[in-house]
């Protein structure tokens, strides 16, 4: 009697911990988002669906009709912004009270709860976001980060660039253990690109990969300040894709809606032609989407002239670029995902893999002449057509990629 009432303690206790991992929350896909939301109107929400976003941003009166659209939100209250809300028993338990009215509305993606938060902040972070997962494990608590410009004042770490903000993502990551890894980064001035746009992605990729987290990247798309410029279309594709490139999970484009001296995506309640091209790159990242949330980033390389914080690629890089052009090489290999530990491991099976090929030059068309192993078919993923499709056969182990100013093109050896 005694090994069989603990045979069902040790059932049930597997059956919930089962349970509770198929509660946590977990990226499925490529979000692509934005700050500055426009309002929660039928005709504002259609306009989002229609270019393509998955997220939109949203007050809990709003979620309904969020949801009409087949749209998912981030949710955001006041409530959710201050940590000091679990010190007072009254702020508590209406913050408990709406987690307990929303987290099963068909609407909710995640809990937005600060932007840029200083290290001596994490700890008070970190207990609200606990609290926020065990009430809700299914949604994302959301925190953005600062990017590598930040000061070590701003940061609340010390050292140099590298070794300051590694030490933030490092704090960050193990104090307030969050589900995804997001900042914004901001290169492009009046007086030409700010220096450290791949240093920070590479930075942020680092330690995705160490603790086994997605990332998202929050891209210029707006002048952002006196000192900056507006993105064009080629610029908005370059940022898109060599995120990408790095195996990010996740885009959003600051800023959105009316801000007017950002001249964002909207201006006066309009859609502006820079919108049109974020709408045209989402399609395209929706398309992307399922191939890329299958594929783990195993090497970013870059050609010469290499930017602060990138990699030539190694001699034993099974794809290697060759020839003149400014590129961004993504390498991507094949996963098999099994629950463990809470997290997803992964298997390479197969010394088959993915490759993404982006032209880092954003003013004009370039070709890359890319050596593929020997006996290798070439197939690339069409985005258009969603599909698959067959490559030109390799000649002399080399393809020729043509690229548009900024573009990225998915390509898979197979055979």
């Amino acid at each position: 009697m005694l090994r069989y009432a603990m045979t069902l303690l040790c059932l049930a206790a597997a059956l919930g911990c089962a349970q509770a991992a198929e509660q946590r929350w977990r990226l499925d896909h490529v979000i692509t988002t934005f700050w500055c939301p426009p309002p929660a109107t039928d005709a504002a929400l259609a306009a989002v669906k229609a270019e393509h976003y998955t997220l939109t941003w949203a007050a809990e009166k709003d979620l309904d009709t969020v949801a009409r659209h087949g749209l998912r939100a981030m949710l955001f209250e006041p409530l959710l912004q201050t940590p000091a809300t679990l010190d007072d028993p009254a702020k508590k338990a209406q913050l408990d009270a709406l987690i307990n009215r929303v987290k099963n509305h068909p609407a909710l993606y995640a809990y937005f709860l600060t932007d840029e938060p200083n290290a001596s902040t994490f700890p008070a972070w970190a207990r609200l976001l606990a609290h926020l997962r065990t009430r809700d494990p299914a949604h994302l608590a959301y925190i953005n980060l600062f990017p590598t410009y930040a000061t070590n004042e701003q940061l609340g770490n010390q050292g140099d660039t590298a070794a300051a903000y590694r030490e933030h993502l490092k704090q960050f990551v193990e104090t307030v253990k969050p589900s995804l890894i997001s900042w914004d980064h901001y290169q492009m001035t009046k007086k030409g690109d700010a220096p450290q746009y791949f240093l920070n992605l590479e930075l942020i990729r680092e330690a995705a990969l160490e603790y086994q987290l997605p990332f998202l990247n929050i891209i210029q798309a707006s002048k952002f300040g006196p000192g900056m410029r507006r993105p064009n279309q080629d610029e908005l594709r370059y940022l898109v894709y060599t995120t990408l490139a790095y195996g990010a999970r996740g885009i959003s484009y600051f800023v959105y809606w009316n801000i007017p001296e950002m001249e964002g995506l909207y201006q006066d309640g309009k859609r502006t032609d820079l919108a049109l091209d974020a709408a045209r790159l989402n399609a395209e990242v929706e398309a992307l989407s399922p191939q890329l949330v299958a594929l783990d980033s195993v090497g970013v390389y870059h050609t010469e002239p290499l930017p602060l914080g990138a990699q030539a690629a190694p001699k034993a890089c099974p794809v290697r670029i060759a020839g003149k052009g400014e590129f961004v090489l993504g390498i991507f290999a094949s996963r098999v995902a099994t629950p463990e530990g809470g997290l997803l491991k992964t298997s390479h099976r197969r010394p088959q893999f993915a490759f993404m090929v982006v032209n880092r030059n954003y003013h004009q068309a370039a070709s890359a002449q890319v050596r593929v192993p020997p006996g290798r078919r070439v197939q690339e993923f069409d985005r258009a057509r969603r599909a698959w499709v067959g490559y030109a056969a390799p000649q002399a182990g080399m393809i020729t990629v043509r690229l548009a100013p900024g573009d990225g093109r998915l390509f898979r050896t197979v055979g």
